[in-house]
């Protein structure tokens, strides 16, 4: 099921920007201390660095990626995760843009 919504957070107003522009995401906090970002990547092929494991959910749109030490794409669209491990990397293809939430561990 693809979240749509989340209630009583605190919002951070200054955009993420990465890449000139083609990741912009806005980091929030829920009540309960939890932090995530939402944004989008336009078309692309990008690496992403992680501090925290993170769960990247594909709220619009569609993706491949492939994590650190792999060498399989693999396609990622609306309502679908992957999880990528602390302190490690991922790539990512976007053809048009992707929608997305991190949900950090």
């Amino acid at each position: 099921m693809t979240t749509t919504q989340f209630d009583n957070v605190t919002l951070t107003t200054k955009a993420n920007v990465y890449f000139d522009g083609k990741c912009v995401s806005h980091s929030f906090t829920l009540a309960d201390g939890t932090k995530k970002s939402v944004g989008v990547v336009l078309a692309s092929s990008l690496s992403f660095g992680t501090g925290a494991a993170e769960i990247m959910e594909c709220v619009g749109g569609c993706c491949e990626y492939m994590l650190a030490g792999s060498d399989a794409w693999v396609a990622q669209a609306e309502g679908d995760s992957f999880s990528v491990p602390a302190n490690s990397k991922f790539d990512i293809r976007v053809a048009e843009a992707y929608h997305y939430i991190c949900h950090y561990a």
